[in-house]
């Protein structure tokens, strides 16, 4: 579970959001980290290595541009997806190409 830090004063104003920004201000408390303010990111919040850079389905998304680039993934560790330059026609070829590999494909 990946921590979601929130924006300096996002409570107080609606129009600030979640988003992170970093606090940059002279006398700025939370970059300063004093107590009771929010976590502000580093580097012991990092996710684990083999799950770094992975799609939430466990698999690693690769773009994939035709039919030979599709044939190359390997099913148990990679998913594909189909690069949007793609037609209708060719994508409904590699589709079926994939069912029959037994391929991932993240956008159908």
């Amino acid at each position: 579970m990946v921590k979601r830090f929130k924006r300096q004063e996002y409570a107080r104003y609606k129009k600030l959001g979640d988003k992170w920004r970093k606090p940059r201000g002279r006398t700025s408390k939370m970059r300063r980290y004093e107590a009771g303010k929010p976590d502000m990111p580093a580097i012991g919040y990092g996710s684990p290595k083999n799950t770094r850079n992975l799609h939430p389905s466990g698999y690693k998304d690769v773009l994939v541009r035709n039919l030979k680039e599709l044939e190359n993934l390997d099913p148990a560790t990679e998913a594909a997806r189909i690069s949007s330059s793609i037609g209708k026609n060719k994508k409904s070829q590699m589709l079926e190409k994939a069912s029959e590999l037994g391929i991932k494909v993240l956008n159908k």
